[in-house]
């Protein structure tokens, strides 16, 4: 039997043009993986790099293609260990990347792009870093969850504007393109998956992408 699986589905849809498509490889357990705890992720449907294609189609899939990486770090993890310092001094957690990427997934998207006033997910005036270090709010089979709901909406927002469009982000406090959202939300995946190798790593010694 073949360790992966290929297939082919469309991504990037706007009204008027025809589907793209992305390959998708969905991975199995590490090979290290022995069975004995309850992994809260068993399997990664991994977007890949789109090589040819255009701007906004580009990098779409580089989101996306960081957005599967920082779940494959967490495959076959139990919750405890989603929830480990492993790499100290610093109190990063895998559960604790998977919150905050989805409050910035959310709020450059769904608050800067589409308008809507949403309140914070997992931090808060009292505790800013809350989506970093509010390890125990819910379980960590739903933060799983809701990371992949906010994803999808991201990418139907994404898929439903253009690059030149102008939005308004609070973060900033100035005027911005969609274009610059795009390249700065591949800058934020990227940096936190360079986070997430080293938690790995050092949680149970799995590394790669």
């Amino acid at each position: 039997m073949a360790d992966v699986l290929l297939a082919a589905i469309s991504v990037g849809w706007r009204p008027n043009s025809p589907p793209r498509v992305v390959a998708r490889v969905c991975h199995p357990l590490p090979a290290n993986y022995g069975g004995l705890m309850m992994a809260v992720i068993d399997e990664v449907d991994e977007s890949r790099q789109l090589l040819i294609g255009s701007e906004a189609d580009v990098l779409a899939a580089m989101i996306d293609f960081y957005r599967s990486t920082l779940l494959r770090k967490c495959q076959g993890l139990s919750p405890e260990q989603l929830t480990l310092a492993s790499a100290p001094p610093s109190n990063l957690t895998l559960r604790g990347l998977l919150q905050h990427m989805t409050e910035v997934d959310r709020y450059w998207f769904e608050e800067c792009i589409e308008g809507r006033d949403l309140p914070p997910i997992y931090s808060s005036d009292s505790h800013p870093d809350g989506d970093f270090e509010a390890l125990d709010t819910c379980p960590v089979d739903a933060v799983v969850e809701r990371f992949r709901t906010v994803c999808e909406s991201s990418r139907r927002i994404a898929a439903s504007h253009s690059l030149e469009e102008v939005v308004h982000s609070s973060a900033y406090g100035r005027p911005m393109s969609i274009r610059f959202i795009l390249v700065h939300m591949v800058d934020e995946y990227a940096r936190h998956c360079g986070h997430a190798d080293l938690i790995r790593q050092a949680i149970d010694g799995e590394v790669g992408y």
